[in-house]
């Protein structure tokens, strides 16, 4: 699971550099050096993305693919030769494009729901995913898909267009599986003094409110 969320953390946050992965060969000082991925060449879609070899621990991969859009992570580790790790990472991968379909929950840069905002021009920002929101659900599945907002606020203004405020989490029934980056999709400039009061009478009726209900 640690080596599945890396391997996502690189692929979204460096995709500028994440094609190297996929470089079937490159040549240092004149020598040949070819990619030890096997999954590159098993046509399933493979573009990275790490193998490695430890006595102790066997043959291991990261192997990633993507087909029709979606992308899935697969890792092996333990096996006892390379042929071995080779044969199970791409079994892993077609079971999984196989078996499981990505379910499109939001678009790209699409609002996903709003923040509380203290002492702006507005009273609220909306808030969406620079990527796509996708839940891999297995075929056929009706599991109960269920996505939630969370933050800590209210958002004290101004606000900046692109900020991360928060996090929205989808759960399939109570298990979540997938958690993802918020961000402003608007500006949000600091408010007049009549409105950062009026702010503030507000937010401290909701602070007492919560207090008590805590108490109960």
């Amino acid at each position: 699971r640690d080596l599945a969320k890396l391997a996502l953390h690189i692929i979204q946050t460096y995709p500028e550099h994440f094609p190297i992965y996929g470089q079937r060969e490159f040549t240092w000082n004149k020598i040949k050096q070819p990619n030890r991925n096997p999954l590159l060449n098993a046509g399933i879609g493979a573009d990275g993305m790490k193998t490695g070899f430890i006595k102790e621990s066997g043959y291991g991969i990261v192997g990633t693919a993507v087909q029709n859009g979606a992308r899935l992570v697969g890792v092996v580790l333990g096996a006892k030769t390379d042929r071995e790790r080779a044969d199970e990472a791409r079994k892993l991968i077609e079971y999984g494009f196989r078996a499981f379909e990505a379910r499109l929950l939001f678009e790209a840069d699409q609002p996903v729901g709003d923040a509380r905002v203290f002492g702006g021009t507005v009273g609220h920002v909306p808030l969406a995913a620079k990527i796509p929101v996708r839940a891999l659900i297995q075929r056929g599945s009706t599991d109960k898909i269920v996505a939630r907002i969370v933050y800590n606020g209210p958002i004290r203004a101004p606000v900046a267009k692109g900020t991360e405020i928060g996090h929205i989490r989808v759960f399939k029934n109570d298990a979540q599986i997938l958690e993802l980056p918020l961000y402003a999709t608007a500006d949000v400039e600091r408010g007049s003094l009549f409105q950062r009061a009026l702010d503030a009478g507000t937010e401290t009726i909701y602070g007492l409110f919560r207090a008590g209900a805590e108490r109960l």
